[in-house]
């Protein structure tokens, strides 16, 4: 024991150092090994990093070997989605993100960024457009051309928060830290959009329990009591956060079919616009008559004492140049009175639209829509009409009572953006005061209008005013006081949703290739003229000849629609009024609203002698419940992906607005009518034709009087 205990300190002593190295050296070669044999894991995730550009985290140096697994998984969850997309994109691809369950946080895979070679993974928005440039219907092909060709001439309408919502592709474009901050020059990343309609998705519909019942007006009618409310109405249009769904219930009543045009100018059925204020109005008109299960409408009756017809005969004689339907085709009746001057002007082939105020308690511009004349709902206070600027032959405001001098006159200021250059301004009213009469003189003076004629009709003792718009910016020039001043060039005219009103006169357009400097052809030639404004007019008339054969040929002989029961007709997403003047020939008249994500080819659709307005479809729409005998959109709900919350509450929205037994025709892509004609199944509407041709179809349904 000794002797090793020597020896044992003379190695420490003696070769302690080459000892400690050489153990050291096997250590090292034995570490070796074993890395040599267990590596090959490792370097096989690296190269499989190596080969997806796309992915954004690379892998940190202290990732452990179970990783491998869960990479391998997301792999093969890649692939499936692609495989997915392949088979069936409903206006849009899933989203394909992976939860890490290991490390608790979401990664991102972005498609279409790999750095080394051209992306084999075609994006969201290129293969939607691949499909809609190329569809194997040629009538399909050519709308979108039109719509394309929109993009680049029109400006899109609508308010800030939704166009800053919205990439130039309509994505979703949303802060990565907080979407609530709108500090300049932050970091925005694209939300991959999923499917615009979930196909798993059962609804079970239940009705609205709102105070309007039957009359539900979503973002007109107040829901919520606060305090003592005298009024149902909201001051200005206030939607709620999240579309309703619930189904509107039919009037307690009962309801009944509509009385069918013409005979729906002269009675209709009482119980289908029941109101409690209505039935106290009707007792003290002579306009108006309850004659049985009907409301009657006596021919030459009006507000008016001695008639509509000696009214407008007067009109006509204080100012020549007023040629109904001729020089005068598009009229705006503000206030909606009796729906007698759009009766009687019809007949003189102007179409006029009834601008039904948010304080008409009684409910006339729902009698208006009942009796088949164009009619929208709108508040009047702060914020802009939904139109654009300078499309109105001329504004009518029969009995008016509203303040236009109040507000520095910007009530009066809308009138005047909306007008055409030197369209006029019709007021009548029941002598005036004093005061007023001054403030309305001022007001127009600085403004510049040219008062044409102020006559008191004898028979019915009303005062008469008829005011002219200038045409063109050179007496502006000429006031002494600029009050109110001229718009800022930048100011945008025609930008008219949820928009404040401006205090200031926008400039008369002067060159000729500007809309508003010249007056449009005589009606009906002005349905197919088009003025030098209007660019590539080769494919407008294409398009009217598109939409002239697809109605000839299959919606009105093709899908069993009985025409003579339909009047009101609703053209969801019009671009350029080719659907509404394929129509013209028949006894119907079409409402084109221009969504406010799309051009704004609204200018153009009132040139051409229709009417129509800028709405959101995300939100409901200005009208009362069984509104329209017919709906048409023509991709619409492709328009809308990413834009709305709950795209469902559209189909809500159609079934609120559309009467029992109306009809719809849906065009758009098979992967969008697919579930959608679920939807309308679980509504127990009638689907009465379907067609499919490559990866484009038509939808046409019927509703029924099925309430839950």
């Amino acid at each position: 024991m000794a002797i090793v205990a020597r020896f044992g300190r003379q190695v420490k002593r003696s070769y302690g150092v080459c000892i400690k190295t050489s153990a050291v050296a096997v250590l090292g070669l034995c570490f070796i090994l074993v890395w040599s044999v267990f590596s090959s894991s490792y370097t096989s995730v690296s190269n499989q990093r190596s080969t997806f550009g796309e992915i954004s985290q690379p892998i940190s140096s202290n990732q452990n070997l179970g990783q491998a697994q869960i990479h391998d998984f997301r792999k093969d969850g890649f692939e499936s989605d692609l495989e997915k997309i392949d088979k069936k994109r409903i206006n849009g691809s899933e989203a394909l993100v992976k939860k890490d369950s290991n490390e608790g946080k979401d990664s991102d895979v972005k498609v279409g960024k790999d750095s080394g070679k051209e992306s084999e993974v075609v994006s969201e928005e290129e293969e939607e457009h691949k499909v809609l440039e190329e569809p194997e219907n040629e009538e399909v092909k050519k709308e979108i051309e039109e719509e394309e060709e929109g993009k680049v001439d029109g400006e899109v309408q609508g308010d800030d928060d939704v166009n800053n919502g919205l990439d130039s592709n309509g994505e979703v474009v949303s802060n990565e830290e907080d979407e609530s901050s709108e500090l300049e020059g932050e970091k925005k990343v694209k939300k991959k959009l999923g499917p615009l309609f979930d196909p798993k998705e059962k609804y079970n519909w239940k009705l609205c329990s709102t105070r309007s019942k039957h009359n539900y007006i979503p973002c007109i009618d107040i829901e919520k009591a606060i305090g003592r409310l005298k009024s149902y109405r909201h001051h200005e249009r206030s939607c709620p956060k999240l579309p309703p769904m619930c189904l509107v219930p039919l009037p307690r009543e009962g309801y009944g079919n509509p009385v069918s045009w013409p005979e729906s100018k002269l009675k209709i059925l009482y119980k289908n616009v029941a109101h409690p204020k209505l039935a106290a109005f009707v007792k003290k008109q002579s306009w108006v008559v309850e004659s049985g299960e009907y409301l009657t409408f006596p021919r030459n009756e009006s507000v008016l004492k001695g008639g509509i017809s000696h009214y407008l005969e007067s009109i006509e004689e204080m100012v020549p140049d007023i040629e109904w339907g001729k020089n005068i085709r598009t009229v705006l009746d503000v206030g909606c009175m009796d729906s007698g001057l759009a009766s009687s002007l019809l007949d003189k082939d102007v179409l006029t639209l009834a601008l039904g105020l948010k304080d008409d308690l009684v409910d006339l511009a729902q009698v208006a829509l009942e009796r088949g004349f164009p009619a929208v709902i709108s508040a009047f206070g702060s914020r802009r009409l939904p139109f654009s600027s300078g499309i109105f032959d001329a504004i009518h405001c029969g009995e008016c009572l509203l303040p236009w001098h109040s507000n520095g006159g910007r009530l009066l200021l809308e009138m005047n953006r909306v007008l055409r250059p030197g369209g006029y301004f019709i007021v009548s009213s029941k002598h005036d005061s004093i005061e007023a009469e001054e403030a309305m003189s001022q007001l127009t003076a600085s403004i510049c209008w040219n008062i044409l004629a102020h006559r008191s009709v004898e028979v019915s003792d009303i005062g008469v005013k008829i005011y002219q718009k200038p045409g063109s910016n050179d007496i502006y020039e000429l006031r002494r006081k600029k009050v109110p001043p001229m718009c800022k060039e930048n100011e945008n005219p025609d930008a008219a949703w949820y928009v404040p009103m401006k205090n200031c006169l926008h400039a008369i357009p002067t060159a000729i290739e500007q809309r508003g400097t010249e007056w449009p052809d005589e009606w009906p030639k002005r349905l197919a003229t088009f003025p030098e404004w209007i660019n590539n007019k080769e494919k407008l008339i294409a398009d009217s000849d598109h939409w002239k054969s697809i109605v000839t040929k299959s919606y009105l002989i093709g899908m069993g629609i009985d025409w003579s029961k339909i009047r009101n007709v609703m053209d969801m997403k019009a671009i350029n009024g080719g659907f509404a003047a394929a129509l013209s020939q028949q006894k119907v008249w079409v409402m084109n609203v221009v969504p406010v994500n799309a051009p704004d080819t609204l200018p153009i659709i009132f040139e051409r002698g229709l009417v129509g307005v800028y709405h959101d479809w995300c939100e409901s729409f200005g009208t009362y419940p069984r509104s329209y005998d017919l709906l048409h959109a023509d991709h619409l709900f492709s328009r809308l992906k990413g834009r709305c919350k709950q795209p469902v509450g559209i189909v809500v929205e159609m079934d609120r607005v559309l009467r029992p037994d109306g009809w719809a025709i849906i065009r758009d892509k098979m992967e969008i009518l697919e579930p959608l004609e679920s939807i309308f199944r679980r509504m127990h509407w009638e689907i009465r034709m379907t067609f499919a041709q490559e990866k484009e179809g038509l939808l046409c349904v019927q509703k029924t009087l099925w309430r839950p």
